[in-house]
């Protein structure tokens, strides 16, 4: 029942997500969503996130943000990491997933999408045929509606949990 919502891979956090070996699998590029997936909401690039994409860069990997924010906060954090980016993307349209694919000039097969919420980044990725990273929250503080949506998360992570003989996401 819950299925299409079951994120192709989950795991602790973006910074453990084993890019160099997906890299070897022949994927070519990322896309991200911002808040809590790789920086906590609201907040602007840091160091690791820096990091992060200073590396995927060398790996070889195009790299897109793709938020439902407004282009003010996208834009900010942005300004650090300096990737394309699609804001306002009505997640989880498949519209702007095909978009960014065609930005970046990759297919799905060559795509990654990583993102913290199952309603929107993980099954708007799904539906589009993309492979999905879900990764735990950075940071518990949250805008009401995705506090919501976070109570009807934990039920479809418990039987994806289950259906995977797993108590927690992979380290």
């Amino acid at each position: 029942m819950f299925k299409c919502f079951y994120p192709d891979l989950y795991l602790e956090s973006t910074y453990v997500v084993p890019f160099e070996d997906l890299y070897q699998q022949g994927y070519r590029a990322v896309i991200f969503d911002i808040d809590n997936t790789l920086v906590p909401h609201g907040a602007p690039a840091d160091e690791r996130s820096k990091a992060l994409f200073a590396r995927l860069k060398q790996i070889g990997y195009q790299i897109l943000l793709l938020s439902n924010n407004k282009e003010d906060r996208v834009k900010m954090f942005n300004d650090d990491v300096d990737v394309r980016y699609i804001y306002k993307a009505n997640k989880p349209s498949r519209k702007n997933y095909l978009k960014a694919m065609e930005l970046m000039h990759t297919s799905v097969n060559q795509t990654l999408f990583v993102g913290d919420q199952l309603f929107t980044d993980v099954w708007g990725a799904k539906r589009t045929g993309i492979y999905n990273i879900l990764v735990k929250p950075i940071h518990p503080k949250e805008e009401i509606q995705i506090v919501l949506k976070r109570k009807l998360e934990r039920i479809v992570l418990y039987f994806y949990l289950k259906d995977q003989g797993a108590t927690r996401p992979h380290d």
